[in-house]
């Protein structure tokens, strides 16, 4: 059976394209874990959005001026152009955002934003309830546990995938479309807030297809992180925190981060970022995040997932300050695509989500636009294929398919070391030895009988540490030490 389509991933952008696609339709969505196993899920902050009209030009300038004007105009107007209509189409759907005490939807503000424009649901679990009202509303075969390792490619051609649904178990399958909605690439780096199933793999086997891969430099770090867990990935403390009153300080009470900024803990999040790791490694003091400018009560009710989850820790919020520290947290390049979602160069593959690089983020995203650009790009990814009505016959692959040895014994210790390796050269602050000495490392461990999947994570961090040496000059997310 040939699928109309395959949809690699399980996120919101993956999600949305299956709800867009009609049910007369035959649909193979592939989920590498269980379908909660993703960013979508565990995301906090909201969904950004132009409020109506007027503020379409304000919310461009905002984006560019974020993503320090390295953002590609066109994708940013598309995005903020669809912004409303892709809300509202949601809300028509049976999306439940919250409302201010008028019964009006309660746009609230985060930094970088110029005005309130940030939509959220359930307080502090938009990415959950968005990712709950999908999952809901597709009616499409969706398969757990199924880990993509090869895209079948010929003459610009996607045939369709193949993947593992055990340890030495592959299956294929073929589409007449296929789209890439897979996320970044978190479980590259040593601390990041991604689920563990962000690992970057599909960007290797486009790396391994000749496709295009863009801004792979451009990894972005989330400035609030809870300190407090041994875990890779790290708990995190929303964006809207520091957008409704909550403020970073030292172990003296310090508000040290309007020394780098005017903006304080409202600046963008690769100056916060960047700010804390430099004022730690000078001072050597602890770095914090207080929250006693709220209410208690208002606070359990505007953050009750937060405030429920820093209650287990043992903090008792708002009245205690909460130690923290940027982790990894988003990735602004991906696979390169036109403003339709199709990969560059190829005739019925697209990309949509954080494994896009659609040009809309730049050197650094804005906050709450990525949950925006999986909702709007995937819309026009379904839209453009509908309307191309692309065909494959699947007796044209003519290709050797290669099956693969998913794991080997010497992986985790290889893995752990790539991790450590990116977390210490291609991260907050950057020079170009340490880049060059992982590089180096890295294409040393591309020469060993690795298994297929820590193969193709070795391909992404290669992808993005090259990248890293290429860009000579410091740009948003991207900041070169001067030695």
């Amino acid at each position: 059976m040939v699928y109309d389509y395959i949809i690699i991933g399980s996120g919101v952008a993956g999600l949305n394209a299956a709800r867009l696609i009609p049910k007369t339709k035959k649909v193979l969505i592939l989920c590498k874990k269980e379908p909660w196993e993703c960013n979508t899920f565990y995301a906090q902050g909201g969904i950004a959005t132009a409020v109506d009209k007027e503020d379409i030009p304000l919310h461009i300038k905002d984006t560019m001026v974020a993503g320090v004007f390295h953002n590609d105009k066109r994708a940013v107007t598309v995005l903020s152009e669809n912004s409303r209509a892709s809300i509202d189409n949601l809300i028509h759907d049976g999306l439940k955002f919250d409302l201010n005490a008028k019964g009006e939807l309660a746009f609230t503000k985060e930094a970088a934003h110029s005005r309130s424009r940030i939509l959220h649901a359930d307080g502090d679990a938009t990415g959950r309830m968005l990712h709950l009202f999908l999952m809901g509303k597709f009616p499409h075969r969706l398969e757990t546990n199924c880990v993509v390792n090869d895209l079948l490619i010929q003459d610009d051609i996607c045939y369709g995938v193949k993947y593992f649904v055990s340890e030495t178990e592959e299956k294929i399958a073929y589409a007449h479309n296929t789209i890439i909605a897979s996320g970044g690439v978190g479980s590259i780096y040593k601390y990041h807030t991604n689920s563990t199933t962000v690992a970057g793999e599909v960007q290797g086997i486009c790396l391994e297809k000749g496709l295009i891969l863009k801004d792979m430099e451009m990894m972005q770090f989330h400035p609030t992180v809870f300190k407090g867990t041994s875990y890779a990935r790290k708990t995190l403390l929303s964006e809207a925190l520091r957008g409704e009153g909550a403020y970073i300080v030292d172990e003296n009470n310090y508000r040290f981060l309007f020394d780098y900024h005017k903006d304080g803990e409202l600046a963008p999040r690769d100056v916060v970022s960047r700010s804390i790791f430099d004022y730690h490694q000078k001072t050597g003091h602890k770095i914090f995040l207080s929250f006693d400018k709220f209410d208690k009560n208002y606070f359990r009710k505007r953050f009750p997932n937060i405030y429920a989850t820093f209650n287990d820790f043992g903090y008792d919020l708002p009245f205690e300050k909460v130690p923290i520290s940027p982790a990894f947290h988003y990735s602004m390049g991906g696979i390169a695509t036109d403003l339709n979602s199709k990969v560059l160069n190829m005739k019925n593959l697209y990309a949509v989500g954080e494994a896009a690089c659609t040009g809309v983020h730049g050197a650094n995203r804005l906050a709450s636009n990525s949950m925006l650009e999986g909702i709007v790009f995937s819309k026009l990814a379904v839209n453009y294929s509908l309307k191309n009505d692309f065909k494959i016959n699947e007796k044209e692959y003519t290709k050797e398919i290669k099956y693969y040895i998913r794991n080997k014994e010497i992986d985790k210790k290889i893995k752990d070391r790539v991790r450590r390796l990116m977390w210490e050269s291609a991260a907050i602050v950057r020079d170009f030895k340490s880049l060059q000495k992982a590089l180096d490392e890295i294409n040393d461990f591309l020469k060993e009988d690795v298994g297929r999947l820590l193969f193709l994570r070795l391909l992404t961090a290669k992808s993005i540490l090259k990248a890293a040496l290429d860009r000579k000059e410091s740009l948003g997310a991207h900041f070169i030490k001067e030695n």
